[in-house]
């Protein structure tokens, strides 16, 4: 896979990871651990189906010989996937994806920390206009944190923390073990934590369509896209194009959900969007690297 194939995949996963806010906000009574362990459960049950039919008996042979890196990165998933949907069900879209944002940042330190590799310059560089961008969206037009507001940024932030060393994770895995049975573990870890906090069970039918939605499309199939793509980009790349699920999500729910963002939520936007823009531009256009560049890009 070239590197444009992997940005485009990537690019593609980040506008499926975008339909939660929006999907979230069309269920009826679903809440909270109900919402997650469905998802979650629909999420594991898809990716079984998929290793299943893609390597037959071998998926389950795979499961049961992961190895430490891979089982590190399913607690990973399974902490990106709770907090993610339990801090939707306590704040605004728009809180928790910008709250969530702030992975490039904290995958960009730990690359330089776990794997030796310092990121180059231009990547800093633009993380730094994204992050301006974010910070507009956070000083102007992030709704009022207090209460259960409050609680759901303090959750949200499991998804940068779990999802910076998910990428680490990845990468240091490179062409060895297949991350994809890591999605299947965080959704079974997710679905079994969250199983008693739902209980009982009384989801509608409508909210169950719904919830199936998220986990096979919302979920199960970008997460194993990103595995795929993320083997062929940088931690700091993965975590810096993921960025776009921020904006892609915060103009759905403002399109389909009935949250408007603000003036500055735009302009933030659109900051964190050019900023990408340049980064890949700038990429395509720059020599190939010689040996010691390639280890500090």
């Amino acid at each position: 896979m070239t590197h444009r194939q992997a940005v485009a995949l990537l690019i593609a996963s980040t506008l499926m990871w975008s339909i939660g806010g929006v999907v979230t906000r069309h269920l009826e009574s679903a809440e909270g651990f109900e919402i997650t362990f469905w998802r979650s459960l629909f999420a594991a049950l898809t990716v079984a189906i998929a290793l299943s039919w893609r390597r037959g008996p071998a998926a389950l042979v795979a499961l049961t010989e992961a190895g430490r890196i891979v089982w590190l990165s399913g607690a990973m998933w399974a902490v990106m996937f709770t907090c993610f949907m339990f801090a939707l069900s306590l704040t605004q879209v728009a809180n928790v994806l910008i709250t969530q944002s702030l992975t490039p940042v904290l995958t960009a330190l730990l690359a330089g920390i776990v794997l030796g590799r310092p990121v180059g310059s231009r990547t800093w560089a633009v993380i730094a206009v994204a992050a301006a961008g974010i910070a507009c969206m956070y000083a102007f037009d992030l709704s009022s944190l207090e209460g259960r507001h409050a609680m759901g940024v303090l959750i949200a932030l499991g998804v940068p923390v779990a999802a910076a060393v998910n990428w680490i994770l990845v990468q240091r895995a490179g062409r060895g073990p297949d991350l994809s049975v890591a999605v299947l573990i965080g959704g079974t870890i997710s679905a079994a934590c969250t199983l008693p906090l739902a209980w009982p069970l009384d989801t509608s039918l409508h909210d169950l369509g719904l919830l199936l939605v998220l986990g096979v499309f919302q979920l199960a199939i970008p997460c194993l896209l990103v595995v795929r793509a993320a083997r062929h980009l940088s931690a700091a790349e993965t975590s810096l194009f993921a960025l776009l699920e921020v904006v892609f999500g915060i103009l759905l729910t403002w399109a389909f959900g009935g949250e408007r963002p603000g003036t500055a939520t735009l302009l933030g936007g659109c900051t964190v969007l050019a900023a990408l823009a340049y980064h890949e531009l700038a990429k395509r256009s720059a020599p190939p690297p010689g040996p010691e560049q390639s280890a500090r890009s």
